[in-house]
């Protein structure tokens, strides 16, 4: 089991409500897509944040990395991240992630509980 998380780059939407429908239009711009896009370099520079304390997931830290799929440069495109983590590590993991998103100018969406983080 995941705990997904999904952070862009645009303006905080004004509730809980107008975040989900941004993310759903995202997503299928930019995930369900097939086209191939590269990450903006804000997002670039958001994962390479999140991937300097928790390097991608391999042979030798698969216990102990909180991402679920590898590599996590791989779950960004244009200006959106949308990205597994462990279930176990996800409370710990995704308080972080928000605030760091939050560092970064971005907006950060829980889509399992449809709300704005942090």
């Amino acid at each position: 089991m995941t705990y997904d998380l999904a952070v862009w780059d645009g303006e905080r939407p004004s509730d809980d409500a107008a975040a989900a429908k941004v993310f759903e239009a995202l997503y299928r711009e930019y995930i369900d897509s097939d086209e191939v896009q590269p990450p903006t370099a804000r997002i670039h520079a958001y994962v390479d944040a999140l991937l300097a304390r928790y390097p991608d997931m391999d042979d030798d830290n698969d216990d102990v990395c909180p991402w679920s799929t590898a590599p996590l440069m791989d779950e960004a495109a244009g200006p959106l991240v949308y990205f597994p983590m462990r279930w176990s590590m996800a409370d710990e993991v995704s308080d972080w992630a928000a605030r760091l998103a939050a560092e970064h100018g971005l907006v950060c969406f829980d889509p399992q509980e449809n709300t704005l983080r942090p």
